[in-house]
């Protein structure tokens, strides 16, 4: 037998149910197409019903919206398309009142071209104050940029101005890096912090957390196989998982602890990193960072035993070793909804549509088993929006609405991530569903055959994916396993599947082969798919009192 170490006791984020709030397409209350503040707010009693945590909310900052809002332009505020100040404060209030959390999306690396500092930067001449705040430049011989180094959205890194110098934009061009080597930056930072923690947000999600240390000598990436500059975050890249990152994330741990003994509870931090293997993420929620990490790789694996159970042993060993708390997550605003990856018998590209045939029944069917698989495992999970309805990727948006920076900086050629961040099907039977109160259409179009999909027409069918959802929820709150029990693997398991138990007395069985098996002894307490014959089906959980 295979044992993992059962998880000390610890805060309400080490075990959380988190649920991904992206404002543009969450819920719209003033009828002008965009979702927005209020909008999540007056959606809160459905998501005190589901039974999450806390809400994650991505950024919702003035921004001009090049890529999402992850273009800031003010970190302290509200985008006016979104609501106000005071919005915010009584959604923070609202969310408490009703027992869920609230995180916000901190944006580090880079902020917007609107943001009034770049913009000063711009105006003042080379070698001034303003411009050390960020990464300028000047360029080599023969009018190249200072280093070959890749844009994450395409084309290379640096953009180059009318006198000349060329400033660093790991993302997009409307988004300058941050020099996190000048300590206004950093002070900077701290003062944000502050700024939200006093206004009772409970925590932080940090965008692309192993991004801000640069290598300060810019050296040239090497070249990949077809001889363009790499995009692998190879252990060394001079602009992702940087020593220098760390201390940044001390500094932010410590103004975190000045809260933990308010009555509201700790403030946490919650790092984005897509770095592999796990013992490299690891180092990011040490007892001295941040508090927890997505864990992308059980995102990325393939519907495989063998495959997810290598991640999910991975992942808890790495974590543990560290006293961190393992994360799961199956979708969020810049992946293929798990739908429709799990309905390919590939595994599709992470970014844009699909070319390989989708059956979303499969998708669905299997979508239901991992969520019962990613709810069974010790520590926190994720669920991004419309999850819980089983929603799929929209793989055939107009090019002309398309809104992700990524189409136009690839040429036209990836579709980017509009796909799934189309906006939320809540009542009805056609286009917006529910999801504004105007005349005004949703920002993004949905399709016309989402009708079975609202949360209305969920919710009044027991046999739902928002059923599936809210069960799984309900059971993982009561069953003392689900909180601080320990994950056994049954080593008598067939090949093709997943089976462990959790003390006290629950067992978690996941169907990965190409045919029934016979069902363990216990009772059922949840099951993906109906249950027939004394056997568990294909692509199907039970989750067993035993």
């Amino acid at each position: 037998m295979t044992e993992h170490a059962t998880r000390p006791a610890d805060d309400w984020w080490r075990s959380a149910v988190v649920y991904q709030v992206y404002p543009r397409s969450f819920a719209d209350a003033d009828g002008d197409g965009t979702g927005d503040v209020n909008g999540i707010r007056s959606r809160l009693p459905y998501l005190a019903d589901l039974g999450i945590d806390a809400i994650w909310i991505s950024p919702w900052y003035p921004s001009p919206l090049l890529d999402g809002g992850y273009d800031v332009a003010d970190y302290r505020d509200i985008n006016p398309e979104f609501g106000t100040l005071a919005d915010a404060d009584a959604l923070i209030a609202d969310a408490h009142a009703l027992g869920i959390r609230i995180l916000i999306d901190l944006v580090p690396n880079h902020c917007s071209w609107e943001h009034p500092w770049f913009k000063a930067a711009l105006a003042a001449e080379k070698g001034s104050p303003e411009r050390d705040l960020f990464w300028f430049r000047d360029g080599k011989d023969g009018g190249l940029p200072p280093t070959n180094w890749p844009a994450a959205f395409g084309g290379g890194a640096w953009q180059q101005i009318e006198d000349g110098q060329w400033y660093l934009h790991m993302f997009d061009i409307s988004q300058p890096d941050w020099n996190w080597d000048h300590p206004k930056v950093i002070e900077e930072f701290d003062s944000i912090l502050r700024f939200w923690f006093d206004r009772g947000i409970d925590g932080f999600r940090i965008d692309v957390a192993d991004s801000m240390a640069k290598d300060a000598s810019l050296p040239d990436v090497p070249l990949d196989a077809d001889g363009h500059p790499t995009r692998e975050k190879y252990v060394g890249n001079p602009f992702y998982d940087q020593p220098g990152v760390h201390a940044i994330h001390q500094r932010w741990r410590a103004i975190a602890d000045e809260y933990a003994d308010s009555p509201q509870g700790p403030r946490v931090f919650v790092a984005e990193a897509w770095l592999s293997p796990a013992e490299r993420l690891a180092q990011y929620v040490r007892s001295n960072e941040l508090h927890s990490a997505f864990n992308f790789d059980v995102l990325r694996a393939a519907w495989n035993a063998k495959e997810l159970r290598q991640v999910i042993d991975y992942t808890t060993e790495s974590l543990w070793a560290v006293g961190a708390p393992a994360t799961w997550v199956l979708s969020n605003h810049d992946t293929v909804r798990h739908r429709t990856r799990y309905g390919r018998d590939q595994r599709d590209a992470l970014e844009g549509a699909g070319v390989v045939p989708v059956d979303l029944a499969l998708g669905l069917r299997r979508a239901r088993a991992a969520a019962l698989l990613e709810l069974a495992l010790p520590g926190g999970a994720y669920i991004y929006q419309g999850d819980e309805l089983g929603l799929p990727e929209v793989e055939d948006l107009p090019e002309d609405v398309l809104d992700d920076p990524t189409w136009e900086r690839s040429g036209h050629t990836v579709r980017g991530r509009d796909g799934c961040r189309v906006p939320i099907p809540w009542s009805g039977s056609e286009p917006p569903y529910g999801f504004g109160t105007g005349e005004a259409q949703p920002w993004l179009p949905q399709p016309a055959d989402w009708a079975p999909l609202t949360a209305e027409a969920e919710a009044a069918d027991p046999n739902s994916h928002l059923a599936l959802y809210r069960a799984a929820l309900r059971i993982r709150r009561s069953e003392e396993a689900l909180g601080e029990g320990r994950l056994t693997w049954d080593l008598d398991a067939p090949d093709g599947v997943l089976s462990f138990t959790r003390d006290p007395g629950f067992h978690c069985v996941v169907n990965l082969t190409d045919a029934p098996i016979d069902l363990p002894t216990g009772e059922v307490l949840l099951a993906s798919e109906p249950l027939t014959d004394n056997k568990l089906p294909v692509d199907t959980t039970v989750w067993l009192k035993v």
